[in-house]
């Protein structure tokens, strides 16, 4: 199995390079896509933190950035790098340019129509960002979405997946020697999901992660009886509160989120006196 990184970089909501993400890798076999999906990159700090990233998981980025200075920024540091870039959507809207005569209109996200839905998508992505990893307990009941999980079980990637569908997500961390907030267990609106995870899988991911970083490989966090532990305590938590459970093992990001979402959507439709599937 061949592991690539992919870096999705946009100065708006990034659903077009996620299409053309999709469908590529559809075309081949034994490949792991990781994705790190960064949307609404319109500054120049915010792509300095990105580049940061990206140095310590290196990988193909692709792009869709109008803004000239942002794209040579862009390039250069991806040159300095070493890294192959590409913004797929240049050679299509050349042409275009060619044969309608006219020169593009730099404007990020052009295609899609300003509607509410668009605007709620947006909102939906600056409240997952801002709720990341725990932050912003305060704001949690604002939440559509909140995801449980220990460390390294894709919570970060799968919120950004479902605030791009526009779902407000938050997603927190389940540490046992430190629990989470007492206000996620009075949590009314939004649908709490535990993630889980293989021990195996978990240990293998936590330890690319720990190489990629170039630190020591063998440490209590990729410890078996650890992570063990770690995951009992995750599922009692979610046992307990009768949260809807999702197994990450082998599941992609995509079919996480649509697991997820379909959990959503029962939960709109179920009638109030019925009660949730486990409980």
């Amino acid at each position: 199995m061949t592991r690539l990184h992919l870096h999705l970089i946009s100065d708006s909501t990034g659903e077009t390079l996620e299409n053309i993400v999709k469908a590529s890798i559809a075309q081949f076999e034994d490949v792991e896509a990781i994705r790190h999906f960064w949307p609404m990159v319109r500054s120049e700090d915010h792509l300095q933190r990105i580049m940061q990233e990206i140095s310590n998981n290196p990988g193909l980025v692709l792009f869709t950035l109008v803004n000239p200075i942002m794209r040579r920024k862009l390039e250069q540091q991806c040159r300095v790098l070493g890294l192959p870039h590409v913004a797929p959507l240049d050679d299509v809207t050349d042409s275009m340019s060619n044969i309608l005569g006219q020169e593009t209109r730099n404007r990020p996200g052009r295609k899609h129509k300003l509607d509410d839905a668009y605007f709620a998508r947006i909102e939906a992505i600056q409240f997952t960002i801002a709720h990341d990893d725990g932050v912003g307990e305060d704001n949690w009941e604002e939440a559509d979405i909140v995801l449980v999980g220990v460390s390294r079980t894709s919570k970060t990637p799968t919120s950004i997946y479902l605030a791009n569908r526009g779902f407000k997500t938050a997603n927190i961390p389940v540490v046992p020697e430190s629990p989470p907030p007492s206000v996620l267990y009075r949590l009314k609106h939004p649908l709490v999901v535990g993630l889980v995870i293989s021990p195996d899988r978990l240990i293998q991911i936590r330890r690319n992660r720990l190489l990629s970083l170039n630190q020591a490989p063998e440490t209590a966090y990729v410890d078996l009886d650890q992570v063990q532990r770690e995951l009992a305590f995750a599922r009692r938590l979610i046992a307990d509160n009768d949260w809807p459970v999702i197994d990450v093992t082998r599941r992609s990001i995509e079919e996480a989120s649509a697991a997820i979402i379909n959990l959503f959507n029962e939960r709109q439709i179920r009638p109030h006196n019925m009660p949730e599937a486990g409980a």
